[in-house]
């Protein structure tokens, strides 16, 4: 059944504000085949295959699978058809992030305050019932192909009921007795949140998308960074990072900057059909040595680390911590280096960082693995060795 009205979940208190969020309800990925992706994110990233979509359940549109870990939820979604969106966006820009969702209140109040302050419409409100219970979907779209989805819950399909291991939403039905889901169980990642994704549009665009946020989704600035920041002898680029205003979410938003050569902004556009998208997810851990150790015995592949970058990143950092008072880097040195893990610091405390290669074949898409002890930055005093890193990466792909 589908309609235009909508509860909010009996179980969380109203707002007043439309646009407040509650959660990111979840990250939907367009995939060329989403029973192998998942596959893929299971293996690698420890995800459970929890719950699924497809012809079996009456779907006739697209084969989709739940992944969770922590409080992270990813949809990987793949199409049935040659003339389904997902099979369009494949074809274009290979497996990528088209939709990063927010639980709010009332998804169509939300939807219509967006639309008020200038969002272009992605589709309209709709809602899909059964004896479960409702779940309202309402979209905007932001930069390039990605879109922002508004949904809100209610009975069965209450985002706290989702998190206890409920059904997701209707035409999904829970996997069992799948080994990979046993063996993650016994050797989890320790993957908790999304922490914060990042958008990489054209150049000369940065202020307009930063704009588009303060002014659709009401976030605010939250830090700046310019070439001067962020550059190597060869390239540089910009960013400005977004927050949502219960510091849910932050979205920093990059564009190139002129530099010798190709930034990896633009070699993402370049092979993004030079179209805007979500650059990389930031998934946070509260174990960063455990949790960089369990993915590369899984297998996956992660930015080589200069080892000249471990002969000055300890001064750097402890003399940072001491200057606010903070205590050192409680990590052991020796493992942090071993396992190639970058570690900044600020007047907050500091944090423990490392970025995967890309994790499909054309250089778009990847993730980065965070630990926060304190700070709440993205590691400015690491982004030139990161970006040799890259630049080494970007050179054997003939890009750079």
């Amino acid at each position: 059944m589908t309609t235009l009205s909508q509860k909010p979940s009996s179980s969380l208190a109203s707002s007043t504000d439309p646009l407040q969020l509650i959660d990111v309800d979840h990250v939907r990925f367009y995939v060329g085949n989403a029973k192998q992706a998942a596959f893929f994110y299971a293996h690698c990233f420890g995800f459970t295959i929890d719950q699924y979509s497809d012809l079996t359940t009456g779907n006739r549109k697209t084969a989709e699978y739940l992944l969770t870990q922590g409080n992270i939820r990813f949809i990987i979604t793949s199409a049935m058809s040659a003339d389904h969106q997902a099979a369009v966006e494949v074809m274009k820009y290979g497996d990528g992030v088209k939709d990063v969702a927010f639980t709010v209140f009332d998804a169509a109040k939300a939807w219509e305050k967006a639309v008020k302050n200038g969002a272009e419409v992605a589709y309209e409100p709709y809602t899909m019932s059964d004896a479960t219970g409702s779940i309202t979907y309402a979209g905007i779209k932001t930069f390039g192909r990605t879109i922002h989805t508004f949904v809100s819950r209610s009975g069965g399909y209450d985002l706290p009921k989702v998190k206890q291991g409920g059904v997701f939403a209707p035409k999904f039905k829970k996997v069992e007795g799948l080994a990979v889901n046993d063996y993650n169980k016994k050797n989890p990642c320790g993957l908790k949140y999304t922490d914060h994704l990042v958008g990489n549009v054209e150049f000369g665009r940065m202020n307009h998308w930063v704009a588009w946020y303060e002014n659709v989704m009401e976030f605010s600035m939250f830090k700046h960074f310019d070439d001067k920041d962020i550059a190597t002898e060869y390239s540089a680029l910009m960013s400005k990072v977004m927050s949502s205003g219960q510091g849910l979410i932050k979205i920093p938003i990059n564009e190139p900057a002129p530099g010798k050569r190709k930034s990896q902004v633009q070699e993402y556009l370049d092979w993004h059909d030079n179209t805007p998208g979500v650059q990389h997810l930031a998934l946070r851990c509260d174990d960063e040595l455990h949790s960089i150790a369990a993915l590369r015995g899984r297998g996956v592949d992660f930015l080589a680390i200069p080892e000249a970058y471990y002969d000055k990143v300890w001064d750097r950092v402890d003399t940072m911590l001491k200057a606010h008072g903070h205590h050192a880097v409680k990590e052991d040195h020796t493992k942090v280096k071993d396992l190639g893990i970058l570690v900044d610091a600020d007047d907050e405390g500091y944090l423990l960082q490392l970025f995967t290669k890309p994790l499909q074949d054309r250089p778009t898409l990847f993730f980065e693995i965070i630990c926060r002890r304190g700070s709440q930055s993205f590691g400015k005093g690491n982004f030139k060795a990161l970006f040799e890193s890259l630049e080494i990466e970007q050179a054997r792909r003939g890009n750079l």
